[in-house]
């Protein structure tokens, strides 16, 4: 088949857009541009949202970036399969789009957090983790100020009971989240959002690691198999 096309939103205010594209590209795949206003996926196999603060972050994290015109196209694509990763801000607009459940804020020490995060890759099953294997631990960057997982304890029990924790912080809790929750999905596994970033991790001129890596050789996989 042609080389996957992964699309990388570009919103008003995205830091890690280029970063996200440039992981794609040494995974194997092709990064296409997609722009906030456009009404148009092109096409795509699979969909980034990267880190940054989309709008400023008026109003709260993701809150504006909920409504933009691509999202129009991108959540009733995510309900019907299209594999999605929000990563940081990313991670918050899928929270505010209903995407996932939950929502990202502020961290518990008010502080702005940029560090080299251990983490335990808790759940391979989904469209993005299946180069992993089982409670493998990885080091990738974290930069985040609205970091901070919670929900309602249904919400968390749910998410806990049917193994949709993707990822978990391990040796310190940077931001607060609860139960230590660095990264959930939803339930078929196509839409995940983490808030460390692995596409600071895909090379060792570049990051801490090349542990990052997987979550893009992940979908290349997945859309190869498909």
């Amino acid at each position: 088949m042609n080389a996957a096309r992964v699309g990388v939103i570009t919103f008003p205010g995205s830091l890690d857009d280029r970063d996200a594209a440039r992981a794609v590209r040494l995974a194997g795949a092709e990064p296409v541009s997609l722009w906030h206003a456009d009404h148009d996926l092109q096409g795509v196999d699979a969909v980034i949202l990267p880190g940054g603060f989309s709008y400023g972050d008026y109003l709260r994290c993701g809150a504006i970036a909920r409504f933009a015109p691509i999202m129009e196209q991108l959540v009733p694509a995510a309900k019907d399969g299209l594999p999605v990763l929000g990563i940081c801000n990313g991670f918050q607009i899928l929270c505010e789009s209903h995407l996932l459940p939950g929502a990202l804020m502020p961290n518990a020490s008010q502080h702005f957090v940029c560090r080299d995060q251990r983490l335990r890759v808790e759940n391979t099953e989904t469209a993005w983790t299946s180069e992993y294997t089982k409670d493998q631990e990885i080091v990738v960057p974290l930069k985040n100020i609205d970091g901070r997982f919670v929900a309602d304890e249904k919400t968390i029990a749910d998410l806990e009971d049917s193994g949709r924790v993707v990822a978990r912080y391990l040796d310190v809790n940077p931001n607060g989240s609860l139960n230590d929750i660095a990264g959930i999905t939803n339930e078929a596994g196509n839409v995940v959002g983490l808030m460390p970033h692995p596409e600071h991790a895909v090379e060792s001129l570049t990051g801490p690691t090349t542990d990052g890596l997987g979550f893009f050789t992940s979908i290349l996989k997945r859309l190869v198999n498909a």
